[in-house]
C-alpha cells in the first residue's frame, strides 16, 4: 500500500510539473522561466526531506533509551521492587536511578501518580484556552451539511468512505489498509500509522497541527476539531470523510 501510494504521488507530481512548465513556456521569456522553475523543483525535492532527519534521529535514540529503561524495569519487577514495568513511567529519572541503586521504591508515590494520570486522562480539555487561562467555548453553526453529520475543520482535501477505527492508544492500534483513523490527536510517534490508512478524523487540531500536516503530505482526506469524535463514532462503523468541506457522515 505504501509503495503504491508513493508511486501514485510521484506520478501526479510529474504530471503537475509538466503542466506548470508548459504554462510557463507560453509566457514572455517562457523557456528561461521554465528552466529556472525546473531547477527550483529539483532543489526542493532534493532538500525538503532533510528537515525530517533530525526528528528521525531523535525518535530512534529515544526508542533505544526507552528499551533500555524498560529492560531495567523488568529486572526490578523480577526482584519485586516494582509491581509492573510500566511503573517506571511514574518515576522521574533520578527516582528511577535511585530505585535501581537501592532496590527500593516508594510504592505509594507510584500509585498516587498512576491514579493522577488516569484522572487527568479522563478529562476533556477545552478546545481553545487563552494565554490568560480563559476557556473559550462555542459550536459550529452550519446549514450546508447532511443531517447528523459531525462538523470540524477541513485540513486535507478529498472524500473517502471506509471503516472507522477508533484508537485511543497507539500501542493498541489494529488498522488495515483503507481504514479511517479516528482519534483524539496525533503526534510524530503516530506517523507510521498513516502509511496504510485512507483518512483521518481527530477531536483536537488545526491547519498546522501534526495530523493535518501529515495527512496533506500523504494525500489523505482529513477533518480535525471534531467534538467528541471518538465517542460519537463507533469503532468499525462506516463513515465518509469530506476533507474539503470539513464534515464526517455516519453511514448505516
Amino acid at each position: 500500500a505504501a509503495g503504491r501510494r508513493f508511486e501514485e504521488g510521484r506520478r501526479k507530481a510529474r504530471l503537475m510539473e509538466q503542466e506548470v512548465l508548459s504554462r510557463l513556456r507560453t509566457l514572455p521569456d517562457g523557456d528561461w522561466k521554465a528552466d529556472e522553475t525546473r531547477r527550483m523543483i529539483d532543489r526542493v525535492r532534493t532538500f525538503i526531506g532533510y528537515r525530517e532527519y533530525p526528528k528521525y534521529g531523535i525518535v530512534c535514540r529515544f526508542f533505544v533509551y526507552k528499551q533500555a529503561l524498560l529492560a531495567e524495569a523488568e529486572r526490578l519487577v523480577r526482584e519485586g521492587v516494582l509491581s509492573g514495568k510500566e511503573d517506571a513511567f511514574f518515576l522521574t529519572f533520578q527516582e528511577f536511578h535511585e530505585a535501581v541503586r537501592s532496590r527500593r521504591v516508594d510504592e505509594q508515590l507510584v500509585r498516587r501518580r498512576e491514579e493522577a494520570f488516569r484522572s487527568y486522562r479522563a478529562l476533556t480539555p477545552p478546545r481553545v484556552l487563552t494565554s490568560d487561562g480563559e476557556a473559550l467555548t462555542g459550536a459550529y453553526r452550519r446549514d450546508d451539511v447532511p443531517a447528523g453529520a459531525l462538523t470540524g475543520l477541513p485540513v486535507s482535501a478529498g472524500t473517502v468512505e471506509g471503516r472507522a477505527r477508533v484508537v485511543l492508544d497507539m500501542a493498541e492500534a489494529d488498522l488495515e489498509a483503507g481504514d479511517i483513523l479516528v482519534t483524539v490527536f496525533t503526534d510524530p510517534s503516530w506517523s507510521p500509522l498513516f502509511v496504510g490508512i485512507a483518512g483521518l478524523v481527530t477531536e483536537v487540531g488545526g491547519l498546522m497541527t501534526h495530523g493535518a500536516v501529515i495527512a496533506r503530505e500523504y494525500g489523505l482526506p482529513a477533518v480535525v476539531g471534531v467534538d467528541r469524535a471518538t465517542r460519537l463514532i463507533r469503532d468499525g462503523q462506516r463513515i465518509r470523510v469530506h476533507g474539503a468541506d470539513g464534515y464526517v457522515e455516519l453511514l448505516p
